[in-house]
């Protein structure tokens, strides 16, 4: 009996470390990932956008939507993002900063398309969704920071998008340690994203809803 209990003990305290770090583990690998997928559109997620100029890292996942249009990989562009908290100017919305950054490095203005109420990565792709139409059944490249993807992908596709991985190929975040508290972050983030979702089946509601009332992702 002393051995059930000392087996149980073990299993209950490794059991949450291997689910961690497996996930850690395949949010980094994921991030390696890049489709040569063709799309109609490509859909970047919103970042911090300052003084009407995109911050470093929104600047790099714009950049990488911009040459994968040049290249043709795909015929559209939807970029989303919100405006901060307690910013009431309209124009300084992440996704319009975007869109006249993009423009300024010749994308075609009716081959741009833009949200602005979002604040989290679902609400990206849940607004994006609905910017897109009919459309949104169909191929699209998501695009944000390597280690932001698997969830993201996770997310568009639970929202009924055809989402396919194209992380930036550079990326600011570079100090290890900034890196390592971004995998952190994604990790714990894309763990409560699933328990939102398990939570949503018991209660039988939306996993927005669930989530809304408890955390921001």
């Amino acid at each position: 009996m002393k051995r059930f209990w000392k087996r149980l003990f073990w299993f209950s305290v490794t059991t949450p470390i291997v689910i961690v770090l497996g996930t850690a583990a395949w949010i980094y690998l994921y991030g390696k990932l890049d489709t040569d997928e063709s799309a109609e559109y490509a859909i970047v997620l919103g970042a911090a956008a300052w003084h009407r100029r995109p911050s470093p890292i929104f600047k790099e996942r714009i950049n990488h939507a911009i040459d994968l249009y040049h290249r043709g990989q795909v015929n559209k562009i939807v970029f989303t993002g919100g405006r901060g908290v307690g910013v009431q100017d309209i124009s300084l919305s992440e996704s319009l900063v975007a869109r006249n950054y993009a423009i300024e490095h010749g994308v075609a203005p009716r081959d741009i398309l833009t949200e602005t109420r979002s604040r989290t990565t679902r609400e990206n792709l849940f607004y994006a969704r609905e910017v897109m139409g009919p459309a949104y059944q169909e191929p699209a490249i998501l695009i944000s920071d390597p280690l932001h993807m698997w969830r993201s992908v996770s997310i568009g596709r639970d929202l009924g998008l055809n989402a396919y991985s194209s992380p930036t190929p550079t990326t600011r975040i570079r100090n290890w340690r900034n890196q390592l508290n971004f995998l952190v972050d994604e990790t714990r983030n894309y763990l409560l994203y699933v328990a939102a979702k398990l939570v949503a089946m018991v209660l039988g509601e939306d996993v927005g809803q669930t989530i809304s009332r408890s955390i921001d992702y």
